[in-house]
């Protein structure tokens, strides 16, 4: 007899294991397809501490402050609380106990099956695909990219931002770039330089040679290169299609590149909603989300048209406003009030010239998208 599970997640990766972890932690009956279920992460995950759960097991965090520190280049301190995670941890904490781990690969997935390429086939209630985002899938949407090194210290300020000049160096006509410096615990530090967004965006050649410019570091331990948008509307779906959850489902802040925070807090919502045989989708993408997601990616198409000196003035500009409103922005992923009230507060503290760079910039993308 076929077993029909509650919940088939197509996809191992952190976004698919979240969701995989919370939904057996409410009794559902999961199973888990991944063609390598058991491989090791590698990438460093950060996040505003705010994000965390109260399910979130701490052993899995690397390190931890009660502030970031930016440079824009006014060095600013803010109250944000900041989270580095212990990457292994996290992967250890997240247990899929109880769970039918099927190491296949999905070659279709519609709302109740997964079809195998071995021929095989999974059925559940609900389907989600968590495959994340592949930039190869994407190659047309704006990127992130980042080049880091990994080296010993004791300093634990976590820099989210460093626009200063030395960051700056230059490919005519390329976006500039900045420095991103966390503790990453046990003595040791990343200091990586990230291009934010860009169409095409700085090359991790190109970045790399920034890195060992700022910090005479030669060796790279971490590349990063990521669509910062995979769906305009990631809410359109057909009656036959699965959840997208995670990168691959627009839970990625389109003005920062965070999914992992966001596929933390979401994944009760999704769960939540099973249990209580409701539309999962519908849930997640409650209006007021669909809003939020459309104005922050309004914001993306603004910062994709600045010049690199109105660009570092756009976040000095951020920076200065209410911290509640910053983590508002940064981080409500249904909090379409929120970010709207954060968008004026720039708009208003931001010098005229600025102002209306942005106002322009803002107005010939909702007409491009209305004509298209």
């Amino acid at each position: 007899m076929t077993t029909i599970y509650d919940v088939a997640v197509v996809g191992a990766g952190p976004a698919g294991r979240v969701l995989a972890h919370r939904a057996l932690a409410a009794g559902l009956r999961v199973a888990v397809v991944d063609p390598d279920p058991d491989r090791q992460w590698s990438a460093t995950y950060g996040m505003y501490t705010a994000d965390l759960p109260d399910w979130f097991d701490r052993a899995a965090i690397a390190a931890s402050a009660p502030s970031i520190t930016v440079f824009t280049p006014t060095e600013r301190v803010v109250p944000h609380g900041y989270t580095i995670l212990d990457t292994a941890q996290f992967q250890h904490t997240l247990t899929l106990n109880g769970a039918a781990v099927l190491a296949r690969y999905a070659a279709a997935v519609t709302a109740s099956t997964v079809t195998c390429t071995d021929g095989s086939r999974v059925r559940a209630r609900y389907v989600v695909d968590a495959r994340g985002a592949r930039t190869a899938d994407h190659p047309a949407r704006p990127r992130q990219t980042a080049v880091g090194s990994v080296d010993q210290s004791d300093d634990p300020t976590m820099v989210l931002m460093d626009w200063r000049p030395a960051a700056r160096t230059s490919l005519a006509g390329a976006p500039p770039s900045f420095s991103y410096r966390v503790a990453l615990g046990a003595g040791r530090r990343l200091v990586e330089e990230t291009c934010l967004a860009g169409a095409p965006p700085i090359d991790v050649d190109a970045l790399a040679e920034r890195n060992r410019l700022r910090t005479d570091r030669a060796h790279v331990d971490e590349l990063v290169d990521f669509p910062l948008q995979v769906d305009a509307r990631p809410w359109a779906r057909s009656a036959d299609s699965p959840l997208r959850f995670g990168a691959v489902g627009g839970l990625m802040n389109p003005a920062t590149g965070y999914s992992v925070g966001q596929s933390l807090r979401a994944s009760d919502v999704v769960v939540d909603a099973i249990v209580a045989d409701r539309d999962p989708h519908h849930v997640l993408w409650s209006a007021h989300a669909r809003l939020a997601y459309r104005l922050r990616t309004l914001g993306l198409r603004v910062l994709l048209t600045l010049r690199p000196d109105e660009l570092v003035a756009f976040f000095d500009t951020f920076f200065r406003t209410d911290p509640t409103l910053q983590y508002r922005y940064l981080c409500g992923r249904d909090d379409a009030v929120g970010v709207l009230r954060s968008m004026a507060a720039v708009f208003t503290l931001a010098p005229m010239r600025l102002r209306l760079r942005v106002a322009v910039s803002a107005v010939s993308s909702l007409s491009r998208r209305a004509s298209s």
